[in-house]
């Protein structure tokens, strides 16, 4: 069963092409890498089906509502860790998880104890009354997807989710979400530069100028380009340039952010 379709998906900015056609699905129970320069409409796309953005064509249904007609139930049905750091840094660590579970009505009754048993898996069980403003970048992230999980969502939504943090705390961090995949069956799509973490999809997509160029398992991929490393094939597909964002197109995504989460 496919709990994410896309179909002849675009999305464009003043002229820009930013999506541009996208079709592709996503299983139920996948871990689905999605991955491309910066630039490439990768970012995009997850707000599209985040409902943060609007597609400009085209359509998708996540958990089998449709993006367009049925926000709220698409909303219920995913949890997200940003890029952009999303904490309230003023608040403690469970204080912050509750502020979640209230925002997606988790019965009061079952609140606590999501909370105690997502803090003990991500380790934090022993800092749950402090601040979050003094945790360090690795704590915070376990704390953003701990809260991520809170209401037990069907799908898990990664947009770079161990940038900049140390080879342990990287590790770690997928441990805990293929413990949740295997014993959860959340489905999992992400983005990283990381190829390393790449390599451990069930599948992978690979988006380029706004369209996909190749979708398969590594080891598919890696056989078609005859190439040795997904490394080496996302080289060979999308070239050796560096590519850079804009700085305007990251403060407005912040500022629907920050919408997203008062909401």
């Amino acid at each position: 069963m496919n709990i994410i379709e896309v179909k002849n998906l675009t999305k464009k900015f003043n002229g820009l092409v930013a999506v541009n056609n996208v079709s592709f699905s996503v299983k139920e129970g996948e871990l689905f890498g999605f991955l491309g320069p910066n630039g490439a409409g990768k970012t995009t796309t997850i707000r599209i089906l985040t409902t943060l953005l609007g597609p400009t064509s085209g359509g998708a249904t996540v958990n089998g509502f449709d993006i367009y007609k049925q926000t709220d139930k698409v909303r219920e049905s995913f949890g997200i860790v940003f890029q952009e750091p999303s904490l309230d840094e003023e608040l403690t660590a469970e204080e912050d998880l509750r502020f979640q579970g209230w925002l997606y009505n988790v019965p009061s009754g079952e609140l606590q104890k999501h909370i105690d048993d997502l803090l003990e898996l991500v380790e934090l069980e022993n800092r749950k009354k402090d601040v979050v403003e003094n945790f360090s970048g690795g704590m915070k992230r376990r704390l953003e997807l701990a809260r991520g999980i809170l209401h037990q969502p069907k799908i898990l939504f990664l947009d770079e989710p161990t940038l900049g943090l140390d080879p342990q705390t990287r590790n770690r961090i997928w441990e805990y979400l293929k413990n949740l995949k295997e014993s959860k069956g959340i489905t999992i799509f992400f983005t990283t530069h990381y190829m390393d973490e790449a390599e451990i999809s069930d599948r992978v997509a690979i988006i380029d100028n706004g369209k996909i160029i190749m979708i398969g398992k590594p080891s598919e991929l890696k056989a078609k380009t005859g190439q040795k490393t997904l490394n080496d094939v996302f080289l060979h597909l999308t070239g050796r340039d560096i590519r850079e964002e804009t700085v305007s197109a990251n403060d407005k995504f912040k500022a629907r952010l920050k919408r997203f989460h008062r909401h």
